[in-house]
C-alpha cells in the first residue's frame, strides 16, 4: 500500500483553491491514484465512477483516504479504549488543514461547498478506521454546521459557521430527552417569550447528545437546540444555544457504552436560560420542517459509516483468510470462509449503490426525500452489523479480541 501511495501529494487542504490543485496532479497521476483509491477491495471501472462522480469527489477521496491512513488509524484503539475524545485531530479536520468541517457550508462562511455525495465518500472513509470519531464529526459537520447553513440567516452564519468550518468551535444538536427519543414531539424542553426581556427563557434537559461535552467537565461549545414553543404538538422552535450562557450546564457524561466511546456523549441541562430573540434559528414554531430536512442528510451520512465499517471488515477478512492456514489449507480453500467474504461484499457492494445513488439525486436544500434516507440507514445499519458479525466468525477467537479492530467496529456498527 505504502507503495501505492507514494505519488499522491502530502498536502491534506481541501478548500477550492487546493482542491483545483489537486486535480491537475490528479490528472497527471491516474493511475497512482486508481491504484490509491482500490485499497483491498476494488470494483469495475464504472461503479468507481459511480461512487467518485466528478474529479473533485475522486481528489476529495484520494486525499482523505491517506490523511486516514496516517493519522486516524494509529489513534483509534487508544482513545476507544481510555473513552477519551480527540478534540487536536478534530480540529486538523477544519479549514486550515483538511478542511471537511464545512463540507456542505458555502464558501463565503468558510465551507467548500460539496454536496450529499461528498458527504457520503467523505463518513465512508472516516468510518473505514475510527466510526467513533466519525460519529462526533456527523455530529458537528451535518446537525449543527448544515443545519445552521440551510436554515439561518446571513448574520447567524456570518457570526458562527466560519468558526465551526476552522473547527475553532465544535457543535452539535440537541433534539433526544430521557423521556422522548424516537417519539421526538413528545419533547418536555420548552422555551416561553419574555416581553419584558425581549427574548425567550429555555427550560429541560436534553440526552444522548453528541458533542455535548468535550472534555467531561464542561459542555461543548454551540449547539442548536429544539423546544416547545406552542401549544400545537408541531410547535418547535430551534435557537442556538452557546457555552457559558447563564443556566446551560453540563448534567452527566455518559460512560461505559457498548460502542463510540471515543465519541463523547452527554447530558446538558437548561434552566431559565435566557435566548436573545436573534438566535430563533428559522421561523418561531416552524423547527419541524428544519429537523426533517436536517435528518435526512444525517441519515445519509449514518447510512455511509456502516459503508466504511463493512469495507474494514471485509478487508480484514480477506487479508486474515489470506495469512491463515488450518487443517494444511489456506483458509481460502474453505467454503464457509468464502461464502462469508462473498456475501459480505455483495451486501455492501448493493448498500454502497443504494447510498451513493441517493446521495447524487438530494438536493440539501430540499425537503420531503424521507423515504429513501430512511431506506440507505435502514439498510446499511443491519448490513454493516452484519458483515461485523461475520468478520467476527471468520477471524475466530482473534476476531473478539482489539488487536484485529472488528470487534470494535461490530460494537460501533449497533447504534447506526
Amino acid at each position: 500500500d505504502a507503495a501505492r501511495h507514494s505519488n499522491l501529494n502530502e498536502t491534506y487542504i481541501l478548500s477550492t483553491k487546493i482542491v483545483s490543485k489537486m486535480l491537475s496532479r490528479t490528472r497527471m497521476a491516474t493511475s497512482a491514484a486508481n491504484r490509491l483509491c482500490s485499497r483491498a477491495l476494488s470494483s469495475s471501472n464504472g461503479l468507481d465512477n459511480f461512487f467518485n462522480p466528478t474529479e473533485e469527489h475522486f481528489a476529495l477521496r484520494s486525499a482523505l483516504r491517506k490523511f486516514v491512513e496516517k493519522e486516524v488509524e494509529i489513534q483509534a484503539n487508544d482513545f476507544n479504549r481510555r473513552e477519551a475524545f480527540n478534540v487536536d485531530l478534530f480540529r486538523k479536520f477544519g479549514t486550515n488543514q483538511l478542511g471537511i468541517l464545512g463540507l456542505t457550508v458555502p464558501d463565503e462562511y468558510g465551507g467548500t461547498e460539496f454536496d450529499a455525495t461528498a458527504v457520503a465518500l467523505v463518513h465512508e472513509e472516516l468510518s473505514y478506521s475510527d466510526p467513533a470519531l466519525c460519529l462526533s464529526y456527523l455530529a458537528h459537520s451535518l446537525l449543527f454546521t448544515n443545519n445552521l447553513a440551510v436554515n439561518g440567516n446571513h448574520k447567524q452564519k456570518q457570526c458562527y459557521l466560519p468558526g465551526s468550518c476552522d473547527g475553532s468551535l465544535i457543535g452539535g444538536m440537541c433534539m433526544s430527552e430521557p423521556g422522548a427519543g424516537t417519539d421526538v414531539l413528545g419533547m418536555k424542553t420548552a422555551a416561553k417569550y419574555d416581553d419584558s426581556m425581549r427574548g425567550w427563557i429555555l427550560n429541560g434537559t436534553k440526552m444522548w447528545i453528541t458533542n455535548g461535552t468535550l472534555d467531561g467537565k464542561e459542555t461543548g461549545d454551540i449547539f442548536l437546540v429544539y423546544a416547545k414553543t406552542g401549544d400545537q404538538k408541531s410547535d418547535v422552535t430551534q435557537f442556538l444555544v452557546v457555552k457559558d450562557m447563564d443556566g446551560f450546564s453540563l448534567g452527566q457524561q455518559i460512560k461505559d457504552k457498548l460502542g463510540m466511546r471515543a465519541s463523547p456523549t452527554a447530558e446538558l441541562i437548561f434552566k431559565d436560560v435566557f435566548i436573545p430573540e436573534d438566535h430563533v434559528v428559522g421561523k418561531v414554531n416552524g423547527a419541524l420542517l428544519c429537523m426533517m430536512r436536517n435528518l435526512e442528510i444525517e441519515r445519509v451520512g449514518l447510512a455511509a459509516m456502516g459503508l466504511g465499517i463493512a469495507r474494514r471488515c471485509i478487508d480484514v477478512m480477506k487479508e486474515y483468510a489470506n495469512e491463515r492456514s488450518a487443517f494444511g489449507s489456506n483458509l481460502y480453500r474453505f467454503g464457509q470462509i468464502q461464502r462469508n467474504i462473498a456475501e459480505s461484499y455483495a451486501q455492501y457492494q448493493a448498500g454502497r449503490s443504494y447510498v451513493y445513488g441517493f446521495a447524487k439525486s438530494l438536493d440539501l436544500q430540499s425537503h420531503g426525500n424521507g423515504l429513501d434516507a430512511d431506506g440507505v440507514k435502514l439498510y446499511c445499519a443491519e448490513m454493516s452489523k452484519n458483515v461485523a458479525d461475520k468478520a467476527i466468525q471468520v477471524l475466530g477467537g482473534y476476531g473478539y479480541v482489539a488487536e484485529y479492530v472488528v470487534e470494535r467496529l461490530w460494537r460501533g456498527a449497533k447504534i447506526l
